[in-house]
């Protein structure tokens, strides 16, 4: 694997067939990351592995920063200088311009926007390239570009504003930044969305088809009938929807998803009522619409933490959001019964490939000089994204 990982978006990339790859049997250079784990990682059995990290910390003091995103493991959260969600935590690597080093355990579209945020000499480290969000991989650079071609085809792009969801490749936020649109988070989409179709009629929301929906008809009062879904591996150039559905809908949703959270269904919800009386339930605006509108609260990550940390005493609550933070949760309010809404457990895969033998080896190297697993953004692209982010920064309370 590469010691570094740069993103590219141009307007004029030429297209090609994207190839489908079974997980660890190959590897794509020109993908957003690779499949294999670099050379010399400690051994997860290794039980240094704790000494190591706090050494390692120590030698490198104020010239790191670590920044845990709220998915990761406790072997990793131990560690992290800042905890958050992926914006929160981008914001935290821009506003710690000494730190030579911004060593960040999430994956790799939050590591890019922590690049974009970040001042020119800083680098961020992501301690496994292979974290990668598979909600972000849904939208690839190509296949929006071809969407914004049948648009125009269409004569209706000059309508259209694009709504990125953090959750997507610095080349999706490029693109945004270009065609005048924002990026959005899960606690202030309905802010972003209101936003554009105030300037435009129209607003191509994407990565995640949910949040879009779930935003659209629950937050500004819109009919499931004003949104449609653009599946960009449907055949022919229109993403599965005739013309006229295009021209009619007032939000096109890109058909992405969470596939931590897209597990959860409503059936997960009847359930634990019927198991823990009482019960309230939250879940993540990333959960499909029948799962939202069976719960009693929904908010994104910060909203469900603070939600909770704020709860009556003795109160019984079932979380529909990724699993090791519900575990923390729970750990952290004994006074209150706090459980996983579905039996099944649930991990975010690709973030926990952040583990402690990761951690272990990017900050030993970076102890050592070596600076590994950098991830960078082209700065054309970064400074369309950034024209996207500050957008975000700027929508009206």
């Amino acid at each position: 694997m590469p010691s570094g990982r740069t993103s590219h978006a141009t307007s004029a990339r030429p297209r090609r067939p994207l190839p489908l790859l079974l997980l660890g049997a190959g590897a794509d250079s020109a993908s957003e990351r690779g499949v294999n784990c670099p050379g010399g990682l400690p051994p997860a059995s290794d039980p240094e592995l704790v000494r190591r990290a706090h050494a390692a910390r120590k030698a490198l003091g104020d010239r790191a920063f670590i920044l845990g995103h709220h998915y990761q493991r406790d072997e990793v959260i131990q560690f992290a200088d800042v905890t958050g969600d992926s914006f929160k935590l981008a914001r935290e690597a821009a506003a710690r311009p000494t730190a030579e080093f911004v060593v960040f355990c999430g994956v790799h579209f939050m590591a890019e926007s922590a690049d974009i945020l970040t001042s020119p000499h800083q680098r961020v480290v992501l301690p496994d390239l292979a974290a990668g969000c598979s909600m972000a991989d849904m939208a690839t650079f190509d296949q929006v570009e071809e969407c914004w071609d049948t648009l125009e085809d269409l004569g209706i792009a000059a309508d259209v504003v694009p709504v990125t969801y953090m959750n997507s490749s610095a080349d999706i936020k490029a693109f945004t930044g270009r065609h005048g649109g924002t990026v959005c988070t899960s606690s202030n989409a309905q802010r972003a969305l209101t936003w554009a179709l105030g300037k435009g009629s129209k607003a191509l929301f994407l990565p995640d088809q949910h949040l879009g929906r779930n935003t659209a008809v629950l937050q500004l009062g819109m009919s499931l009938a004003d949104c449609v879904v653009w599946d960009p591996h449907a055949p022919g150039d229109t993403g599965g929807l005739t013309p006229q559905a295009l021209r009619d809908a007032a939000v096109i949703l890109w058909r992405g998803h969470c596939s931590v959270h897209g597990r959860f269904a409503a059936d997960c919800v009847h359930d634990v009522r019927a198991r823990i009386p009482g019960v309230r339930v939250i879940v993540h605006p990333e959960c499909v619409h029948e799962v939202v509108l069976a719960a009693d609260l929904v908010g994104s990550t910060e909203k469900i933490i603070s939600t909770i940390e704020h709860a009556a005493a003795g109160s019984s609550w079932a979380v529909g959001t990724e699993l090791n933070l519900v575990q923390r949760l729970a750990k952290a309010n004994p006074d209150k019964t706090v459980v996983f809404l579905d039996k099944t457990v649930c991990y975010c895969s690709t973030m926990n490939r952040i583990d402690l033998p990761h951690l272990v080896w990017a900050l030993e190297s970076l102890a050592r000089g070596q600076v590994v697993n950098q991830v960078t953004v082209e700065p054309q692209a970064a400074a369309q994204a950034r024209v996207a982010l500050d957008q975000m920064l700027a929508l009206p309370a």
